[in-house]
């Protein structure tokens, strides 16, 4: 009777290899093929080996010792990588210094990248364009000299802006407040507060004239007011509870029973990324979850997933905005402002409704 083959010890680094996992549960590794003499990540896109030319390695030095080079398509050792994050570096620091907005092929011929192979790189690395990104800079500008009481006509020539107009055209774009208003502080802001205990504890809830603009929770209520003032310094914010006692129900029950969307007028400010990923995290339907890399392949920015993360973390409207319902690729729940338990409880939650409403 023959004998049974011996147990393969790598099998669960060959399934990684088979699978083209960059993240294998058994922890990082890297893979040699013989036949080529060279090694690889596990989620190399090259066609993958045969099983008997494959040698496995803890790392880049190990697989050189014996003789093997870093494979030109995966980059293992990151050389690759690091001298792109380096040239979208240098391109983002001539951005920040240049008093107008440098050409595309100023930016490539900088980096020594064709144009749109450097648009690529700097859109995976950054999340955004560099257009998006010289927009930033000129509102941070721009943003800066109203606060130091410049007139808002000499401010918006210095931030790089050709004229007036085209910041009043779109100013929740560019200050989520009128120049004016920016030029305070936002002094002559009102925004009122309300707060109420709920199932995951303490909630705060604040508001402008156009929409609900803060939601806190599972914090002390000074801790929560503290966090709202921070993110609007200089605004007034006065109590409603009775102006806001209808909301605050809705976000009570939602926590005690999600049977439904949170749905409120909200005023949202922020980047038009971090925007157009609130507005993703909008679609997801109660009671599912999405990961970061799916919420960057939804918005068309599949390499953004870092990027995609930020934007959640600044998310200030808890649970209207639902950012709980995005977790990692293997379906961790990784971080989460308030807290992770709270945000196992919210999925939990959501789950059951959404199980007995279909059944």
């Amino acid at each position: 009777m023959p004998e049974a083959p011996m147990p393969d010890a790598d099998a669960p680094l060959w399934q990684a290899v088979l699978d083209r996992d960059p993240s294998p549960a058994t922890g990082p590794f890297l893979y040699a093929v013989t036949t080529q003499g060279v090694f690889c990540k596990p989620g190399c896109p090259s066609r993958a080996p045969l099983r008997r030319n494959v040698r496995f390695y803890a790392d880049a030095a190990a697989a050189e010792a014996a003789g093997f080079r870093a494979c030109k398509r995966c980059d293992p050792k990151g050389e690759r990588a690091a001298l792109h994050a380096e040239a979208v570096r240098a391109a983002c620091a001539m951005i920040e210094a240049a008093e107008t907005m440098p050409s595309l092929a100023a930016l490539a011929d900088r980096a020594g990248y064709a144009r749109h192979h450097f648009l690529r790189l700097f859109r995976d690395i950054t999340g955004v364009t560099p257009r998006s990104y010289a927009e930033g800079v000129r509102a941070r500008r721009l943003q800066a000299s109203l606060a130091a009481g410049d007139r808002v006509a000499e401010a918006v020539a210095g931030a790089g802006f050709g004229s007036e107009s085209r910041v009043y055209e779109d100013t929740a774009r560019h200050l989520g407040m009128t120049p004016g208003a920016a030029r305070r502080g936002g002094v002559g802001e009102t925004i009122r507060i309300a707060h109420a205990d709920s199932a995951l504890g303490p909630i705060l809830v604040g508001a402008t004239e156009k929409g609900v603009c803060f939601i806190g929770f599972a914090e002390t209520r000074d801790a929560l007011e503290g966090d709202l003032r921070a993110r609007f310094p200089n605004a007034r914010v006065v109590p409603a509870e009775d102006a806001l006692a209808a909301t605050v129900r809705d976000v009570v029950a939602f926590v005690a029973e999600p049977a439904a969307a949170l749905r409120l007028p909200l005023d949202l400010r922020g980047t038009a990324f971090q925007r157009q990923v609130w507005e993703a995290l909008q679609t997801i339907p109660l009671g599912e979850t999405r990961t970061y890399a799916g919420l960057a392949a939804a918005i068309g920015n599949p390499a953004a997933v870092r990027a995609v993360a930020r934007a959640c973390a600044r998310n200030p409207v808890s649970l209207a905005v639902p950012c709980h319902r995005v977790v990692g690729k293997d379906g961790d729940l990784t971080g989460y402002r308030w807290g992770v338990p709270r945000k196992a409880a919210l999925l939990a939650g959501e789950a059951k409704a959404r199980k007995l409403s279909a059944g």
